[in-house]
């Protein structure tokens, strides 16, 4: 049995993993799901680490996932306490040094999603809209519960803050990538993984919220990297 630890992206909700947690439960596993304190002005990395790491406590065979923005605490978690694995999905990944607000324009995001957008025919509303970019492929009912909890806070702090470790972990690390994701279109993702963490991209069916769209097949992913171990 292994105990995966998900740490969400932006507005910190364990929520957003709700419909994988009961896919790896029912394949024996303890699941761990945190809430990151994303609406605390004073919570930096240092807190969201502290977070993840309480959350984890005393477990053993931990398998860390880390969402989108997510990836900015994951690295730190690692060296804290024993992780098996660490699989990225659809993850920011930062250098040293480098602050999360800057890793935007550091790594051409913005030319990268329109560029995509472009390619599949759409065009960018002027105000980022969430329901396009991140629930275009979610199911109605849960695109409806999403917005009916409404947006999550997001505090800049943790954007603020220099990434502070000197090199990447040395626990072994995979990066999945949802293949439609609208925010970090795919190829965008093989270039920056390739240039910043020098290991290969896997990709699956889905967009940038792939544990709603596609739980199960997120389920099975994570278990054939697991057993691969």
């Amino acid at each position: 049995m292994a105990t995966y630890t998900l740490i969400p992206g932006a507005g910190g909700q364990a929520w957003y993993w709700h419909r994988l947690v009961p896919e790896l439960r029912a394949r024996g596993h303890d699941v761990v799901a945190v809430d990151l304190p994303a609406g605390d002005d004073s919570a930096g990395l240092r807190e969201y680490t502290d977070t993840v790491v309480e959350a984890i406590g005393g477990r053993a065979d931990v398998v860390l996932v880390a969402q989108s923005m997510g990836g900015l605490t994951a690295p730190l978690v690692c060296e804290r306490v024993p992780v098996d694995l660490l699989v990225m999905l659809n993850a920011m990944v930062p250098s040293p040094g480098e602050t999360g607000g800057a890793w935007w324009d550091n790594t051409g995001q913005s030319k990268a999603m329109a560029d995509y957008a472009a390619r599949e025919g759409r065009t960018l509303s002027a105000e980022f809209d969430a329901k396009e970019i991140f629930f275009h492929d979610v199911p109605p009912d849960v695109t409806a519960e999403a917005f009916t909890r409404g947006e999550p806070a997001q505090s800049a702090t943790p954007f603020t803050e220099p990434w502070p470790l000197h090199r990447w972990p040395s626990t072994p690390t995979v990066f999945l990538q949802g293949r439609d994701d609208r925010l970090f279109p795919l190829e965008f993702q093989r270039r920056v993984v390739s240039e910043r963490l020098g290991i290969p991209v896997d990709d699956m069916p889905g967009g940038h919220t792939v544990a709603l769209s596609r739980p199960r097949e997120l389920a099975e992913r994570l278990e054939e990297y697991r057993i691969r171990l």
